[in-house]
């Protein structure tokens, strides 16, 4: 984005800030507002306030005071998604970076930085990896992998279960995915607590986040020579076998963003889905009595609490308007989900109930739309669904005001939940949940191999006393046969 367009002062230097003591004290350069720092804490609230401002599409300043467009339009943001011909996802063309404004050092540049995979390329080459990754995807037994769900989560649950308590965060929605997923690229032995840390703190971008990186990678360079030389039936093989005929250093790539998008995704999705059925009284309400099913209430949540809030980045190819806005060859734009699941023109009342409803941006669309959506709709659904048969009186264990979030510009995490339950029992890992751990006694007529036992006899009824027959009704006579036709009987 250039310099010029931002000017919303009219003062002949655009990037010169308002005067000390102006109301408009701590904006950026050009009177825009920043999405990091102080002002920034409540991101919900900034991104209406630019909404008011300036509509569908914003102009704003990431970390550095690099500019960009935040499109907060629900119809803006799905025709830059549906229009490969004027946006991709390709920073070498972003202007910022061509102009030596954003540095090696950048916070942001794990999200910007270009790498030869299909999230970023275009044309054939998009074809070839994309073609490659949702191949793969194709061969997974989605049965099979929903009773593997199943089992991790009572095995999670029976670490926790006698206790009366837990940290649904910390010991659950964190963990379920990264066991699912490793299951599913062919490394179950590489699922364990220092894989769950070393994620999340690659993705928090702390001091030891590049050895946390490290770390990660190397198994997926593990499992990526193993299958080279061992093929299996997990996802490594197949996206090895593929005709696109991927190199391994594009397949542990590949590995790495499946792993990462998946795991983010799906173990926000967890916590908020848990989150707002322990709050929210009408929504526990009707799961119990019915009403609603957990995969209503995930795409229920999908809508309000999306798990990526922004997605990093499209840019446009050529000058066009977007959203009222002109948007230069070279800008950057965010993918807004979060501001456009909540646009008025589609969410007049954002109480109203969404359900049925998928055509929220949680997932994205158009070329590079997720691929493994119902991976994460499978997780949440079969997750949610079996803790709360395991543990049916689970709630809150503290003042819904106390929960709190990491927020970024790029999601919204909840840091913990903590929950309180009647302690129960460790259970097999393969016995279907069920409220009543005995199960009732069979009727009768129900048709069964257990052999019946005898039953004591009873004596016998007494017998029936007859029952007399009754008289016929009787004729009446002629005069009264007259009155009743002529009354009209």
């Amino acid at each position: 984005m250039t310099p010029e367009s931002h000017s919303l002062t009219g003062t002949d230097d655009p990037r010169s800030g308002p005067p000390p003591g102006c109301p408009a004290h701590g904006l950026g350069p050009g009177g825009l507002r920043r999405l990091y720092g102080p002002d920034a804490e409540d991101l919900d609230e900034l991104y209406e306030e630019l909404r008011d401002q300036h509509g569908p599409v914003a102009p704003v300043l990431l970390h550095d005071d690099v500019p960009m467009w935040v499109v907060l339009g629900h119809a803006e943001n799905l025709h830059m998604l549906r229009t490969p011909s004027q946006f991709c996802r390709d920073s070498r063309i972003w202007n910022p970076l061509l102009e030596g404004m954003v540095k090696p050092d950048h916070p942001l540049m794990p999200h910007i930085a270009w790498e030869p995979i299909c999230s970023y390329a275009e044309g054939d080459e998009h074809l070839r990896l994309r073609g490659a990754v949702t191949g793969a995807m194709s061969t997974i037994d989605h049965r099979g992998i929903r009773r593997y769900i199943y089992r991790s989560t009572q095995r999670l649950v029976n670490e926790f279960c006698e206790q009366g308590r837990a940290d649904l965060v910390g010991q659950f929605a964190e963990h379920l995915p990264m066991a699912v997923m490793c299951e599913i690229l062919g490394m179950p032995d590489e699922y364990s607590d220092r894989m769950v840390q070393a994620t999340r703190d690659m993705l928090r971008g702390t001091e030891t986040a590049i050895a946390s990186h490290a770390y990660v990678v190397g198994a997926l360079q593990r499992l990526t020579e193993r299958r080279r030389a061992e093929p299996a039936a997990d996802f490594a093989s197949q996206l090895m076998s593929h005709p696109a005929r991927l190199t391994d250093d594009e397949v542990t790539k590949h590995l790495w963003v499946v792993l990462m998008a998946a795991y983010e995704a799906t173990a926000n999705l967890i916590a908020n889905v848990l989150r707002m059925v322990l709050t929210d009284p009408r929504f526990r309400a009707q799961l119990k009595g019915g009403q609603m099913t957990v995969p209503e209430a995930v795409e229920q949540s999908l809508w309000n609490e999306p798990p990526f809030s922004t997605v990093f980045a499209y840019y446009a190819k050529q000058d066009t308007e977007l959203g009222g806005q002109r948007i230069r060859q070279g800008d950057g734009l965010l993918f807004g989900i979060a501001p456009g699941n909540v646009d008025p023109r589609v969410r007049p009342d954002l109480a109203a109930n969404m359900q049925g409803n998928r055509s929220h941006l949680a997932f994205g669309g158009g070329p590079h739309e997720c691929p493994g959506q119902d991976i994460a709709r499978g997780i949440a659904d079969v997750g949610v669904d079996a803790l709360l048969m395991r543990l049916p009186d689970v709630r809150l264990d503290c003042d819904e005001e106390d929960l709190s979030w990491r927020q970024s510009i790029s999601s919204r995490h909840l840091v913990d939940l903590p929950v309180r339950f009647e302690p129960q029992p460790q259970q097999d890992v393969t016995m279907k949940p069920s409220l009543n751990q005995v199960p009732p006694p069979r009727p009768a007529w129900q048709v069964t191999n257990v052999p019946r036992l005898q039953p004591t006899p009873q004596p016998a009824p007494p017998a029936p006393q007859p029952v007399p027959t009754p008289e016929p009704p009787r004729r009446p006579n002629a005069w009264r046969r007259f009155v009743r036709w002529w009354r009209g009987y």
